[in-house]
């Protein structure tokens, strides 16, 4: 029987990306909207890591497997690393993307420092409710407008290190590589192949 591995994400984009970035391991990789699960985790830790561990364990008694919850957000320099940790909820929650990002663009105007990160951190509970834990950068910049329709969230304003491109427009083959979260579950993809590997399952 394969290993379950339950994606803690009622974000359908997001919970692609991630079924896609882990598909090399030989896991039965479901969403919370196969399981029929609609539940909204509040997120009240004060780093990525604490929020990602808080979201895993608050399924851990509602699914069977391992539980893979991850908290990212966009840090940008000169506003002094917001939105961070309040990505999901900054200038309204339920604001669309589109309007965030116009936004973050007008507050930026004439300003020369446009530094900004993309962080990631995924929290990976165990049955026996035993984590491990990774924290993954993407570096890069604020573009000066928005380009693409590529992705979701933020990723029309964001240019990483190395690129002329927004996650907007850079094809996702690109951006599952080099992105914030495709590093994070690269580590867990390497961790998990360790465990098989060692018999853990």
């Amino acid at each position: 029987m394969k290993q379950r591995l339950v994606v803690a994400t009622n974000n359908r984009h997001k919970a692609e990306e991630i079924k896609e970035m882990v598909k090399d391991l030989d896991f039965e990789v479901l969403s919370l909207a196969d399981l029929e699960i609609d539940i909204d985790v509040e997120e009240i830790g004060s780093t990525y890591a604490e929020n990602a561990l808080i979201k895993a364990m608050a399924l851990r008694d509602l699914t069977g497997g391992w539980i893979l919850a991850d908290d990212s957000g966009l840090e940008i320099d000169a506003l002094d690393r917001a939105p961070g940790i309040y990505s999901a909820r900054y200038l309204g929650e339920n604001t669309p993307y589109m309007i965030k990002n116009s936004m973050i663009l007008d507050k930026l105007t004439d300003v020369e420092d446009r530094s900004a990160r993309f962080v990631c951190s995924i929290a990976l509970v165990f049955d026996d409710g035993s984590y491990w834990i990774t924290v993954n950068k993407c570096e890069g910049s604020i573009s000066k407008s928005i380009q693409g329709g590529n992705g979701f969230g933020y990723d029309p304003i964001f240019v990483p290190e190395g690129y002329s491109m927004t996650f907007g427009v850079l094809p996702s083959e690109i951006k599952n590589k080099i992105s914030h979260r495709a590093k994070a579950l690269q580590a867990v993809v390497q961790y998990c192949k360790l465990l098989t590997e060692e018999s853990y399952v």
